[in-house]
């Protein structure tokens, strides 16, 4: 069983800009209707995934991603996704044995970026960057699933 051990976190200034190694542009969408899983279509530049996730709150997660074609994905997207997608840039930065993944969303969640560490523990320790702010691992609000039926705009 595939699990997940994401931390997310808050950003207390840009400073994490000069960190960026890698960025990558993606639209997501979600196919809802089962209270206990999110079932993700992403696109990420020319690669695509389908991703299910289990919609538990907290760092850790059941969580399944497989790669599918590009073309099936756009279809998936336009045809199961039209009201409930999002756009972002994710930001690449590495930092002491970590690399950190930092979201920078666009339309209705212009404005919010948040960075996210994956970890292979739940008690795994890790270095913080100084562009750190604070933890919102616990906070539903900042997960992407949520972020389609509530935009940060309507915060």
């Amino acid at each position: 069983m595939g699990q997940e051990i994401e931390r997310k976190f808050l950003l207390q200034d840009d400073s994490w800009r000069g960190d960026i190694q890698r960025s990558i542009s993606m639209r997501q969408g979600y196919l809802v209707g089962n209270p206990a899983s999110s079932v993700r279509i992403r696109v990420e530049d020319e690669h695509a995934f389908i991703n299910i996730k289990s919609a538990t709150l907290g760092i850790q997660r059941q969580e399944f991603e497989y790669a599918i074609p590009p073309g099936d994905a756009e279809s998936m997207l336009n045809a199961f996704c039209a009201g409930a997608q999002l756009t972002k840039v994710r930001h690449l930065c590495f930092f002491g044995r970590h690399t950190w993944e930092i979201d920078e969303f666009a339309g209705e969640n212009a404005g919010l970026i948040v960075a996210e560490i994956e970890l292979s523990a739940v008690d795994e320790q890790f270095d913080r960057p100084p562009w750190l702010g604070e933890e919102v691992s616990e906070d539903a609000r900042y997960y992407n699933v949520c972020l389609i039926e509530r935009p940060y705009t309507r915060w």
